[in-house]
């Protein structure tokens, strides 16, 4: 259930080239603060010029805190598959949980199972593809790692929300794509022209290998990147 509770750091979504801007991005985060009430009083005090769609607590409670027609602050300065504007275009929830900073720890299922019928309920009224599902540390690898190693992506995807391969799932080593992980990694949609290639790396394997997010390219990276790259390139250009 979601519980209305307006946070006044918003605005109207920017147009591009004079057009309003479709919604086609989804933009999970953590709050990185505890307790929930905090985080929540936090997206919506006019002097943090933060906030987001919805928040969800760690119960599965949620808040709609900003209309989803409406732009929220959430996403910061980022990039992704080309786009700087990324608030005008995206939706953002905040999921309660401390951080890397304060006691990271994993997602309840009660707070996970909340974010898929939120989420899926998104992706029934916009046009948002599976690759556009991201990470808010896909969008800005540089400064932020939200919402981390123990996210369950690979559930989400099971669920029709978002990308994970299969790990058994073969690729063309063959493929000309195969000698140039940068350029894959940016058609996936990483920043490779502004990040470091380490960076992007790292971003990828927290998201896609959490494992292992050094940031070195290694045979089992290289071929994740790979197999993301696959997905994306067969998906549909809108859900």
């Amino acid at each position: 259930m979601i519980t209305e509770y307006r946070s006044p750091n918003c605005g109207a979504r920017k147009p591009e080239q004079g057009h309003p801007p479709e919604i086609d991005t989804l933009v999970i985060h953590y709050t990185g603060m505890m307790p929930t009430d905090r985080a929540r009083d936090w997206l919506c005090d006019p002097a943090s010029r933060v906030s987001a769609h919805y928040l969800l607590d760690e119960d599965g409670t949620g808040w709609r805190l900003v209309a989803e027609e409406d732009r929220a602050w959430h996403a910061g300065v980022g990039c992704w598959r080309g786009w700087q504007d990324i608030n005008s275009r995206s939706i953002g929830i905040e999921l309660s949980n401390p951080g890397h900073d304060y006691g990271y720890r994993g997602f309840p299922d009660a707070q996970i199972e909340a974010l898929i019928a939120l989420a899926g309920n998104i992706l029934g009224r916009h046009p948002i593809p599976a690759h556009n599902v991201v990470a808010h540390s896909d969008i800005a690898p540089d400064r932020k790692i939200d919402p981390g190693e123990l996210f369950p992506w690979a559930r989400l995807a099971a669920a029709g929300i978002g990308l994970w391969p299969d790990a058994d799932s073969p690729v063309d080593t063959a493929a000309p794509m195969r000698d140039a992980p940068i350029i894959m990694l940016s058609e996936i949609g990483y920043d490779t022209d502004q990040q470091s290639d380490e960076t992007i790396i790292s971003a990828f394997q927290r998201r896609f290998r959490p494992s292992c997010f050094d940031g070195v390219l290694d045979p089992e990276t290289l071929h994740r990147i790979a197999q993301v790259h696959s997905l994306v390139a067969g998906a549909p250009t809108s859900a």
